[in-house]
């Protein structure tokens, strides 16, 4: 088949109902924006979950080749691509205008349920904002997004999704020459906090109100049914408050760090967003820095919630002008809306950390009993998933076996002690023993995208094999299983592991 024959045959397995909202919002906010041609493209990974979003058939998908349209050499019919501007302090500091470097969103579209996504190619190449970098992606980061982004979204926390990767034998020079990659990622919104910051640093006043009804329209129809505008703005404010400390807790929960939480890593409906140097936490350390480039440690697992905190300070001061016309009056409103954000936290994270705990009723001294574990985990260095997994397994009965909770701490007495604290607070029976033990497996994932699994299906995929990367997706699929043929990849990591060091390369 001849290549203009194939580049036809894909493009229609790719048909979709393509709407294009973006691109009709158009500047400031979107521009026009091609991808470039990606030599000799091949297909290395494609997700039948992320298809089934988007009404696609994967197996046809598979069967004409996807490495074309997908590289962005032949884009399917009807869409419109567009890279997006975006501003965004970075580690706490204005950067000023940043925008799509590398990345081109080549339309929208909604599917047969009425739900809207966009499809982005990332490494497709230069844009307006590339500033003086080359527009393309390496391997190594691509397999990390595409891995990292369908390993939260199986643990339940909201985030981007990956639909396929696509290599190439181009060299793209970073630290060392490293093979291209692009990346189809797939959200339902890709604006962020720096969406809007660019807009009120520049004194766009006038383009904050498109922007946000583009995004209250398409994501938040039961907020856009409000007939005021203030109301309206203020109600949205307050949902993107809820949404980004939930997703905070979330992260908490499965002891997740971002590691670049940069104003324009952060999205407006509360996803994850911009897999850099994140990480999946083995031995808990509170202070852990997932990210070498953060050398003030600004972005540590226990600083993420008050980042949180602080970069909606950043969003909320960009759209002061939609809360009201008064400066005065708009700067007291929006330091009232950030004050829900503490309280919504809170109480979001003692009823995940209750439900880790197989904790079935709120008592107020639970909280005492978290910070007693994860004390007692930091004094240990405890790995933290296998920590709350075991827990699951011992009985509430105080006459009962310790193991195999225990075995996962050095100290085993300061461990006992607190299980016995546990213990109590489950009023020593065993009477639910097989109902609690059931809902904490499915709240505590024995399988997480550790560091060196990761590296391990890089490795793989620079020497060509990409099957270590189509394995480890079937496992994190179903993190909760207890997959016993899988049972090597939830081992504590090896020796070699602890030097894993990642940058904001990567």
């Amino acid at each position: 088949m001849s290549d203009a024959a194939t580049a036809d045959q894909t493009t229609s397995a790719l048909a979709l109902n393509w709407i294009n909202r973006q691109a009709a919002l158009g500047e400031p906010w979107f521009f026009a924006q091609a991808p470039s041609t990606l030599p000799a493209p091949y297909p290395i990974a494609f997700n039948d979950d992320v298809a089934a979003l988007l009404d696609l058939d994967a197996d046809a998908v598979r069967a004409a080749g996807y490495a074309e349209a997908l590289s962005g050499n032949a884009l399917p019919d009807g869409c419109e691509p567009v890279s997006h501007r975006y501003g965004g302090h970075q580690f706490g500091v204005w950067a000023g205008q940043l925008g799509d470097g590398r990345a081109i969103t080549i339309g929208d579209i909604r599917n047969s349920r009425g739900q809207a996504y966009e499809i982005q190619l990332k490494g497709a190449g230069k844009t307006p904002f590339s500033r003086f970098a080359d527009g393309r992606a390496v391997l190594r980061s691509t397999v990390r997004e595409y891995l990292g982004s369908e390993a939260l979204a199986a643990l339940g926390v909201p985030t981007t999704r990956a639909l396929a990767i696509v290599g190439s034998d181009a060299p793209v020079y970073r630290e060392t020459v490293e093979h291209a990659a692009v990346m189809t990622r797939v959200a339902p919104s890709l604006v962020r906090f720096g969406s809007f910051e660019i807009l009120f640093e520049n004194r766009n006043f006038d383009a904050l109100a498109p922007l946000a009804d583009h995004v209250i329209e398409e994501h938040f129809p039961e907020i856009a049914a409000i007939e005021d505008d203030a109301e309206r703005y203020r109600t949205w404010v307050e949902r993107v408050i809820d949404l980004t400390a939930e997703l905070i807790v979330d992260w908490q929960a499965v002891g997740f760090c971002h590691g670049v939480m940069n104003t324009d890593n952060m999205s407006v409906l509360g996803l994850t967003l911009d897999y850099g140097p994140y990480g999946f936490m083995d031995s808990f350390d509170p202070d852990w820095i997932c990210n070498h480039t953060d050398a003030g440690g600004r972005y540590t697992y226990e600083q993420q919630p008050h980042v949180g905190l602080w970069n909606l300070g950043r969003f909320v001061q960009s759209i002061l002008p939609l809360l009201s016309g008064d400066p005065d009056t708009a700067v007291e409103i929006g330091q009232k809306l950030l004050q829900r954000y503490r309280g919504v936290f809170d109480d979001a994270y003692m009823e995940r950390m209750r439900a880790k705990l197989g904790l079935s009723q709120a008592r107020d001294d639970d909280r005492e009993l978290v910070d007693g574990l994860f004390k007692t985990m930091a004094a240990d260095g405890a790995d933290f998933t296998r920590t709350f997994r075991a827990l699951g397994h011992v009985s509430a009965d105080p006459e009962a076996s310790d193991a195999p909770f225990i075995d996962e701490f050095a100290d085993r007495d300061a461990a006992s002690a607190w299980l016995a604290r546990w213990r109590e607070r489950l009023g020593n029976t065993n009477a639910d023993d097989v109902g609690r033990a059931e809902r904490m497996r499915l709240t505590n994932p024995k399988y997480i995208l550790r560091n060196y699994l990761a590296q391990n299906a890089i490795d793989r995929a620079d020497e060509g094999d990409y099957s270590e990367i189509e394995r480890l997706h079937a496992i994190l699929r179903r993190p909760f299983d207890e997959q016993p043929e899988n049972a090597d990849y939830a081992k504590l990591p090896p020796d070699w592991a602890r030097g894993l060091v990642l940058s904001c390369s990567s």
